[in-house]
């Protein structure tokens, strides 16, 4: 049962749009508790929420691509942007504390869209 329940968990958290607030509370937490923090289950929580948040982006910009439409960033051609957890960190703490309540997702969105810019 509690196996189920665990499966159930992670097929739920994509589906949940989590804050930047959220995100960086469940982060710090984290960076509080040093190497013990690969013991925690929210490693996998925000993991998962970003894997999400990337699948999303993804998909939305080739879904609009299909269309024809304008995209709003147009990331390298390899698809492989690459961000550690300190810089992620760091965008997210660069975005003031009353707009940190937009979701995950939209503070990608705007990161792309910034770093980069279609031409």
């Amino acid at each position: 049962m509690l196996l189920a329940a665990t499966g159930l968990a992670l097929v739920a958290t994509p589906a949940h749009a989590m804050s930047v607030a959220e995100f960086l509370a469940r982060a710090r937490a984290l960076q509080a508790l040093g190497p013990l923090a690969m013991l925690s289950s929210d490693v996998t929580v925000l993991r998962n929420e970003i894997y999400a948040v990337r699948a999303a982006y993804r998909a939305d910009l080739a879904a609009l691509r299909a269309r024809g439409g304008k995209p709003n960033s147009c990331p390298p051609a390899s698809g492989r942007v690459t961000m550690t957890p300190a810089q992620l960190l760091a965008e997210l703490e660069r975005i003031p504390p009353a707009r940190r309540g937009m979701s995950m997702k939209a503070a990608f969105y705007d990161y792309m869209r910034r770093h980069y810019p279609c031409r």
